[in-house]
This record gives structure tokens, sequence and C-alpha cells, in this order.
């Protein structure tokens, strides 16, 4: 049984935080050149071999692949798949640093639908947080105001259907193991962007095939310490860490892709993650 070490699962979590900054940093100067679509499907393909590598080390293919739930877990692989078109599509319309700035509300739309789709109690403290962090978002769309871009909007889609994919993961649980849900993250995901993906097919130029495969080494890096890092740490301790993420891809987009960073979204982004920062506290009371 593995011993808790939650100042490695801290490390751990920052550096898997790292790995998915570097890796959108990648997609974004990749989803330039080439179709999301395709670049997508090309992650997919090394994640799933990952996938299926772990499950054959854990007890075997079909030890991995039994759910209760077949069509949910399809449908969440699914779901998780095309949201990450969505979300890369937006990094080449809007950049790391806003889309991320967005993003980053999906905790708190997990914590707002858990309780009506869950039946999970969720108090007002958690419900205040909620709000604080939907004025967040607000403040970093300005809607009403002239520099409101409806591309703004994507990276929100791309939040609403990630939190979705959480949703269903949580509902899962209750009856699929964690190897098994991780399973089908990566075949479904794979069997979904293989129809789409294949259709999209263009020629790979030069040196991008060396950045493709770099993005899919770090996709696969990125899941394998974050696997690390729940296997050495309690959640609760380590999951405020995964925000660090939004100041690397920040820091990425500003110094090699000349994004600025707009006085609006900063002071959005700061909102949205206290209140989430919160909302994992009020979690961690509620366990002790």
């Amino acid at each position: 049984m593995n011993q808790t070490n939650n100042r490695l699962g801290v490390l751990l979590m920052s550096l898997t935080a790292f790995m998915f900054a570097m890796q959108d940093g990648v997609s974004r100067y990749l989803v330039v050149e080439y179709n999301v679509y395709m670049i997508v499907m090309i992650r997919y393909w090394f994640f799933a071999a990952f996938v299926v590598m772990i499950s054959q080390r854990n007890g075997g293919f079909r030890k991995a692949a039994k759910t209760q739930l077949p069509w949910l877990q399809w449908t969440r692989g699914a779901l998780l798949a095309l949201e990450i078109c969505v979300t890369v599509g937006s990094l080449a319309l809007l950049g790391l640093t806003e889309t991320h700035a967005i993003f980053v509300c999906y905790p708190l739309l997990v914590v707002a639908l858990s309780g009506p789709l869950l039946g999970e109690q969720v108090g007002w403290r958690r419900w205040l947080a909620v709000g604080v962090g939907f004025v967040g978002v607000l403040i970093i769309l300005q809607p009403g105001s002239g520099v409101f871009s409806p591309l703004a909007i994507i990276p929100l889609i791309g939040a609403m259907m990630f939190a979705g994919y959480g949703l269903l993961t949580r509902y899962a649980s209750r009856y699929d193991s964690t190897e098994t849900s991780f399973f089908y993250t990566g075949v479904a995901g794979c069997v979904t962007m293989t129809a789409i993906g294949l259709f999209f097919w263009e020629p790979i130029h030069g040196s991008d095939l060396i950045w493709l495969l770099i993005l899919c080494l770090m996709s696969v890096a990125g899941h394998w310490l974050l696997i690390k890092t729940y296997e050495t740490a309690e959640a609760s301790a380590v999951q405020p860490f995964a925000y660090l993420q939004l100041p690397f891809a920040a820091a990425v987009g500003m110094t090699i892709f000349a994004e600025t960073l707009r006085l609006n979204v900063a002071i959005g982004a700061s909102i949205i993650v206290g209140a989430g920062l919160f909302t994992l506290w009020r979690e961690r009371q509620t366990q002790t």
C-alpha cells in the first residue's frame, strides 16, 4: 500500500500543471498550421496506447474494460474528446491566456450542477462561491460593452463540456473503478476522434512532425504525472495546485506568442480562482 506524501504530491501536481500548460502551448502553435481534429486525433492515438499499456500492467484488458455503465463510459470519453477540440480551437482564436482564464471556471460549474444532477449536498457558502465565480466570468467577458468578443464564449462552452465530463465521471465512480473510467477515457476518445479526424487528414510538414511528437509525449507525460500525483497524495491536498496551469499558460502565451494580459482578464481570473479554492477548502472541511 502506498504511503501518503502530500509534499511530494504538491510537487507532482505542480509539474502536471506545468506539463499541461506546455502541451497547450505546442497545441496553440500546431492548430494555427493544421486543423484541430487531426491534431487531437493523433494525440489520442498516443493517449489510447498509453491507457492500454497501463491496463495491461494493472490486471489486463478485460478487467479494465469491464463496466456496469457502458453507454455512460463511452459518452463521457467522447464528450472529453470533443471538449478538447473546442478548447484547442479556442487557443488559436483567443490565445492561451484568455482561454485558460475563462476555462478555469469549470470546477465551479461542477459544484453548481452536482446538486441538481447528482443529488450531492451543496451548502449556501459554495453556492455563494459559484455566484462570485460567475461574476469573475462576466468581468472577463464584458457582455454589453464595446470590447465584448463572441469568440470568448468558445472556452466557456469548453468549460461547460468539461464540467459535464466531470459530472459523468463522478457518477461512473459509484459503479466502476478508476482504472475502468481511465481506460474508457482513452479508448472512447480515440475511437471518436479517429472517426472524425481521418476525414480531415492533411500532410504534416518538416519540423512540425517533431512538434507533433513532442505534443503527444507531453500528453502522455502529463497524464502519467497526474496518476502518480493521486497515488502519492490526498486529492484534497493537491487539487488547489492544479490552478497553477493558468499562470503557467499565461506565461507561455505572453513570452512566446506575444499575448497581452488585459486588466479585466487578470481581475476576473483571480476572482474565479479564489472562488474555486474556497469551494475546495469547503469540500475538505465537510470531509473532516
